[in-house]
């Protein structure tokens, strides 16, 4: 029987092919351990000695061990690190803008790179919380008892983060009917209390927020632009709506209208938004909007892409905090019920408080939406006249690059 021509043929290329050389079998293996000649190596790089040493189970210290409690120690562990990470992060930024090299818009890469990068750690944090609740609450409840008095409310790290960022001390849910800090004694206490009084992020973006191009009265002015445009627009559709026969639907367009009315009155009254300001439920101060509100309208324009991406982010931060704290709720919920907590507090209770805009930051940012209008009614700029959209501020003076800055 004859065989399959091509078969025979690759079997003759296979026969006839040169051995391959000794060096050439395996080019995987032609590099140089480097660490067999001395120099800090991995293992001492990280102190890995100490990390993974750092797990001590209260339940086989007391001759009971649980199995699962492991699980517990090393995802805080986890958190607490990158907690420390985010910190990292924000203090360098936050310098950026106290140093006022955030001036220099070259910085402003630096500054949403990094950012970013608090984002990206708030997303892995989110959901890290599976992970935790692959152990049931009885496995929760075997080795529970060992933890009292501790406390994940104890985290020092959490609220510095909260304080850097901007939460607000007259917004924060009591605990136990005492003040956070009162849990806290000592350095720790004096960190927190520091932390209070320096610039927080939101404090800080408030004020680049007030410095963007295009506000001034004397050059674009697009704040009273936008008023003209905007009570234009609602003076012609209501023109248009009186011209419809009388019905249902005209009365509900009406009624509406006058609705749309009253917001964008509110928004262009500075006392109304200082009013709202002095209750806590706007963050930032009246010309901070107001370049907030221009960067969303012309986050197109080149000037304004990298301004736009940072509020984006720094939204993004606030709603992964919330996530954050929402799965915390719900895992306290499923693993001790409505159980006062480890460290005193009602548990459950008073973790669903806190899930509340009270948390919220950048607050302000989400309710920008609130006050969008059509394109056409978005006043034009034109591109030989203003020009403040197309170059960008540079000082070399403040400029800082990676080799000069942390």
């Amino acid at each position: 029987m004859s065989g399959c021509p091509y078969f025979e043929k690759r079997h003759l290329l296979l026969k006839n092919k040169p051995p391959k050389k000794e060096e050439d079998e395996d080019a995987s293996q032609q590099g140089v351990n480097k660490a067999s000649k001395g120099g800090i190596i991995y293992g001492d790089y990280l102190q890995l000695g100490k990390v993974v040493t750092a797990q001590v189970l209260q339940s086989e210290l007391k001759g009971n061990k649980i199995h699962d409690e492991h699980l517990f120690i090393v995802t805080h562990q986890a958190y607490e690190l990158w907690f420390k990470q985010i910190l990292w992060e924000l203090d360098s930024v936050r310098e950026i803008f106290i140093s006022g090299h955030v001036r220099d818009e070259r910085n402003m890469l630096k500054v949403n790179t990094r950012i970013h990068r608090i984002v990206m750690i708030f997303r892995l944090l989110v959901d890290q919380f599976a992970v935790l609740e692959t152990m049931t609450a009885l496995d929760f409840f075997d080795f529970r008892e060992y933890l009292a008095p501790a406390s994940g409310f104890q985290s020092l790290q959490f609220r510095l983060l909260e304080n850097k960022i901007g939460v607000p001390d007259n917004l924060r849910v009591p605990y136990n009917r005492h003040h956070y800090r009162d849990i806290f004694k000592g350095h720790e206490s004096e960190l927190l209390l520091c932390s209070e009084q320096e610039p927080t992020l939101l404090k800080l973006v408030e004020e680049w927020l007030e410095r963007t191009p295009g506000l001034e009265e004397d050059s674009f002015n697009f704040w009273e632009k936008l008023q003209i445009n905007i009570f234009h627009g609602l003076n012609l559709e209501k023109e248009k709506i009186e011209k419809m026969p009388d019905s249902e639907d005209k009365e509900e367009l009406m009624a509406e209208l006058i609705k749309q009315k009253e917001l964008f009155t509110s928004l262009f009254d500075e006392k109304r938004h200082d009013h709202l300001l002095s209750k806590g439920e706007r963050r930032l101060s009246y010309k901070a909007l107001q370049g907030a509100l221009m960067i969303n309208f012309y986050r197109e324009e080149p000037r304004f892409q990298v301004p736009f991406q940072l509020l984006t982010s720094l939204m993004d931060i606030d709603t992964l905090m919330t996530k954050w704290r929402y799965n915390h709720v719900c895992m306290v919920h499923r693993m001790i019920g409505s159980k006062a907590g480890t460290g005193g507090s009602s548990g459950y209770h008073y973790l669903r408080s806190t899930v509340s805009d009270r948390y919220k930051v950048f607050v302000d940012l989400f309710n920008l939406a609130t006050f969008l209008v059509p394109r056409h009614w978005v006043p034009k700029l034109n591109p030989n006249v203003h020009t403040f959209l197309y170059t960008a501020e540079c000082c070399d003076s403040s400029y800082c690059s990676s080799e000069d800055s942390d």
